[in-house]
């Protein structure tokens, strides 16, 4: 009998088998998603301690050519992410950018856009994590063994960009692949009774939660806080300043509340509304979301698209708040294990929880979009709320506390524990139907690879033709 892993590795392993795992698209190549072809000692090229030979180019695929030195740049970016490179030939190196630039070629082809500014936001974010993270931009230029700013700039853009190509690219063609639920059975069919995967012990959950109420007064303490930002603002204040001093987005408050965005843009309604309804130069009024209040400034309309500004608030809890809110979590406790009500119930008519109310306060797992967790891949703090659950039983009341410090009481649940188990068709066709997509999507990706470089100007240069790659990148 076979693990998960194991089957997937067996049904999975053709020539492409480890593409669809690129699908992590980042400015660094992990080690970990190198194709680790087997070379002989004898064509392996080996990496040497020092260059000693002129750079040059070894490779050129459509309009896009590598130079050596961007495999020395490959190990760079993977050693950047504390990865060992001592196990990574330079012909897998080679072999994963030739994909790289395959699939930004043809991105180009199909017309595939990739806007310039959303590069730079991309760019801008991708630099202020590396400061933090050495300590200042002239490190990060020199730990990229560049000049100037100007040229590592330049030179970060256009990785990032080619990177946005391949990403767009590798999405559109997985996004068009299918799976019938007739093709979801035939590949079960297929895998041997022996070797069908078993999937480890999992587990239901639902959850309780209730919000403390914020009092009126802190409601208006907020508004009215916002609306003196305004007049600020339109007095001469910098909203770029106030929303850096002020603003409790994370997301945003380092950048001056900056976000640029369409209708498509996964924000809130009551964001969009507001935000959309304004014209350039204005400010809105507060207004209120599931994340506090906010004002906005549109600074910039393009057509469809608008770059803003905005500054978020938070009222305060009260200890009073907070004290009846827990209290309220206990009483619940009580009133279902005195079998007043169901969990299921009390969920439904007590949560506070917009997205689990309806469903009886049960959770969906993000990953896998079903409700099943698998233990192993739980999250620690859920994991470590549940585990000693038994089926049915109830926790106690948790206090919670988000990014943004609105805190909340839960109550959770095990509805169902599932034990490690063989597959099953009915009882996990969600899981089955994932192996068997991928399986497919791997399949349509290896028939890409095999039509477009016959039709794309691909040449390999000196003593890494000698390279055995995954793909057929010297047309043989």
């Amino acid at each position: 009998m076979m693990t998960i892993n194991k089957i997937n590795m067996k049904f999975l392993n053709t020539k492409t088998a480890l593409i669809v795992l690129f699908s992590v698209f980042s400015i660094a190549i992990n080690a970990q998603e190198i194709i680790k072809e087997k070379v002989s000692d004898s064509t392996k090229v080996k990496m040497p301690t020092s260059r000693q030979k002129v750079d040059g180019i070894i490779a050129t695929v459509g309009d896009y050519i590598i130079l050596d030195s961007d495999i020395d740049k490959g190990y760079l970016e993977i050693s950047s992410q504390g990865n060992s490179i001592k196990d990574i030939s330079r012909c897998q190196m080679l072999g994963k950018l030739l994909e790289d630039k395959l699939y930004a070629h043809q991105a180009i082809q199909d017309s595939i856009v990739v806007k310039d500014d959303e590069v730079k936001k991309m760019m801008d974010d991708r630099i202020n994590y590396m400061v933090e993270q050495i300590g200042s931009l002239d490190k990060v230029i020199q730990y990229y063994k560049k000049n100037s700013e100007e040229e590592f700039r330049t030179y970060f853009f256009d990785i990032l960009k080619e990177n946005k190509l391949t990403e767009e690219m590798q999405k559109k063609i997985v996004d068009a692949v299918e799976v019938t639920p007739e093709e979801v059975r035939t590949f079960f069919k297929k895998i041997p009774t022996a070797e069908l995967p078993v999937f480890g012990s999992e587990m239901e959950v639902a959850q309780i939660v209730v919000t403390p109420k914020i009092t009126d007064e802190e409601k208006q303490k907020v508004i009215d806080k916002l609306k003196g930002f305004k007049n600020d603002i339109q007095g001469g204040a910098s909203f770029f300043s106030k929303a850096v001093l002020y603003s409790e987005d994370p997301g945003s408050r380092s950048s001056g509340g900056f976000y640029k965005m369409t209708r498509k843009t996964p924000f809130v309604k009551e964001f969009k509304d507001v935000a959309f309804s304004l014209a350039e130069g204005e400010i809105s009024e507060p207004f209120q979301t599931d994340f506090g209040y906010h004002i906005i400034y549109v600074e910039k309309i393009r057509g469809q698209e608008i770059d803003l500004r905005h500054i978020l608030l938070i009222p305060k809890v009260s200890d009073e708040s907070l004290k009846e809110a827990k209290e309220k979590i206990a009483l619940i406790k009580k009133r279902i294990e005195d079998k007043e009500i169901t969990f299921a119930e009390a969920a439904r008519t007590l949560s506070d929880e917009k997205e689990t109310r309806a469903n009886g306060g049960v959770l969906i797992n993000p990953k896998t979009q079903d409700t099943r967790f698998e233990l192993t891949k739980m999250d620690p703090s859920l994991y470590s709320n549940v585990s000693s659950l038994k089926e049915g039983e109830i926790s106690s009341p948790l206090a919670e506390e988000d990014q943004s410090g609105k805190k909340k009481f839960k109550l959770l649940t095990v509805t169902n524990r599932i034990n490690e188990h063989t597959a099953d068709y009915a009882k996990d066709y969600l899981k089955i139907k994932s192996i068997a997509l991928k399986e497919k999507q791997i399949k349509g990706i290896g028939k890409w690879f095999d039509e477009k470089i016959k039709e794309t100007y691909i040449k390999i240069n000196g003593e890494y033709r000698d390279c055995k790659f995954t793909n057929n990148w010297l047309k043989k």
